[in-house]
C-alpha cells in the first residue's frame, strides 16, 4: 500500500481524513475484519497478531494505523451482537463499524427498543463508515443507569467537521451527533460486560482491555516507523561542515540502540501482559483484577516508550527532523497526538499500584 499512500498523502492532509482509494484498499486488504468472528469470513485474529498487523500499518502512516486499529477491532462487534443481524451487518468487506465512548448519550426506552440521542467526539474514520457505535446511558425504567453499546447505520449520523489538529491529522476523528434515533434492542448491547454470541476466547477478554488494545499498539507501530525512517533514510547524511556520516558516529550508534532497546522491550512488555490476561480470564477472581491492571499499565508504558523513542530519534537526525519533506516530522506530531488517549492514561499505573499495595482497583473501568 506505499505507493497508494504516498500518492495520497497530500490529499489526507489537506482533507483532514483517508481519501477514498486509501480507505477501499484498506477494505480490501481485509484489515477491517481483524477481530470479526471466523464464521463472519473475519480473521479473528489472536490479540499478538492483531498488534503486529496495527503496528505495520501504523508505522506506514499513523493515522492508517489509528484507523485500522480502531476499525478491525471494532469488528468484535460480530462476536457480540446477534448472529443474523452481525452476518447481515459485515456481509460487504468494507464495513466499518465507527466506535467512541468519549461521551455518554442517553438511550430513552421505546417499545421494541430505544430512542438514541447525544453528541460523542473522536469518531475516528467516520466520512467511510457503515456503522457508528454510541454508548449511551438507559434514562429510565428497569435498566435505568445501565450504559449500552448502540448501533446505527452511519447515514443517521451528523458529522461535525471540528478535526482540525497537529497529529493524526488523516484520521478524520469528528464528532457527530444523533438526534432521537430509534435503535432496535437487537441492535444493542451491554458496553462493559457484553455478552459473547460467538464461542471465541477473544470475545471474553474485558472489553475495556480489548477497546484499548485497538488504540495503544499504534504508538509502538509510530516509533518502528521512526527508526525505520532513520535507518533507511537518514543515517547515511552527514552534518553540516562534516563527512562524517550520522551511523558512524559513536553517540549515534549508542542512541539508535537505546531507541532500539526501548521499543524492543515495551513491545515485550504488551505481548507478556496479553497473554497473561489471556490465560487468566478463565481463572478469574484476582488473577484476572491483577492482568487487567498490568495490561493497562502496559499500554501507557507502550506510549510513553514510544514517545522517547521519537525523542531520541529525533535528536539524533538533527534539524532533519523538522522537514516536511522527510516522514521524521509528521512521525513525531503522529505519535504524540496517538498517545494522548485515555487508554494510555497515566491514571493506569494508579491502578496498578492500588493492587500492587493491598487497596481495590478504585474503579471498574480498567
Amino acid at each position: 500500500m506505499a505507493p497508494l499512500v504516498n500518492s495520497q498523502r497530500e490529499d489526507m492532509d489537506r482533507e483532514r481524513r483517508l481519501t477514498r482509494p486509501v480507505f477501499e484498499a484498506i477494505a480490501q486488504a481485509g484489515l477491517l475484519r481483524l477481530w470479526l468472528p471466523r464464521s463472519l469470513n473475519g480473521w479473528e485474529l489472536s490479540p499478538a497478531s492483531f498488534m503486529e498487523v496495527v503496528e505495520a500499518a501504523a508505522a506506514l502512516d499513523g493515522s492508517i494505523g489509528w484507523v485500522v486499529g480502531n476499525g478491525g477491532g471494532m469488528s468484535r462487534a460480530g462476536g457480540y451482537l446477534p448472529e443474523a443481524v452481525a452476518k447481515r451487518w459485515f456481509a460487504p468487506v468494507d464495513a466499518f463499524v465507527v466506535a467512541t465512548n468519549g461521551a455518554i448519550g442517553q438511550a430513552a426506552p421505546v417499545e421494541g427498543g430505544y430512542k438514541v440521542t447525544g453528541r460523542w467526539p473522536f469518531a475516528s474514520g467516520i466520512h467511510h463508515a457503515s456503522l457508528v457505535a454510541a454508548a449511551c446511558r438507559v434514562t429510565e425504567g428497569r435498566d435505568e443507569g445501565r450504559i449500552l453499546m448502540c448501533y446505527v447505520p452511519a447515514e443517521h449520523a451528523e458529522i461535525i467537521d471540528n478535526w482540525r489538529v497537529s497529529g493524526l491529522r488523516a484520521s478524520g476523528s469528528c464528532d457527530y451527533v444523533l438526534g432521537d434515533i430509534f435503535v432496535p434492542t437487537e441492535h444493542s448491547h451491554d458496553m462493559l460486560h457484553p455478552p459473547a454470541t460467538q464461542p471465541g476466547v477473544l470475545y471474553r477478554w474485558p472489553s475495556v482491555s480489548a477497546y484499548a488494545t485497538t488504540v495503544s499498539v499504534v504508538p509502538l507501530g509510530i516509533a518502528r516507523g521512526v527508526l525505520d525512517t532513520f535507518i533507511t533514510g537518514l543515517a547515511a547524511r552527514t552534518r553540516a561542515g562534516t563527512s562524517i556520516a550520522l551511523r558512524d558516529r559513536e553517540l549515534i550508534q549508542s542512541e539508535i540502540g537505546r531507541a532500539e532497546a526501548l521499543h524492543a522491550a515495551a513491545r515485550a512488555l504488551m505481548i507478556a501482559a496479553m497473554s497473561e490476561l489471556t490465560s487468566a480470564i478463565d481463572d478469574a477472581g484476582e488473577r484476572l483484577v491483577r492482568a487487567r491492571a498490568m495490561y493497562r499499565s502496559a499500554c501507557t508504558h507502550a506510549a510513553e516508550s514510544s514517545i522517547r523513542v521519537a525523542e531520541i530519534v529525533s535528536a539524533a537526525a538533527g534539524a532533519a527532523a523538522i522537514w516536511e519533506e522527510f516522514p521524521l516530522e509528521r512521525q513525531v506530531r503522529d505519535i504524540s497526538a496517538a498517545a494522548k488517549h485515555i487508554a494510555m492514561s497515566p491514571n493506569n499505573y494508579v491502578v496498578s499500584g492500588r493492587i500492587c499495595l493491598g487497596l481495590d482497583p478504585g474503579t471498574p473501568r480498567f
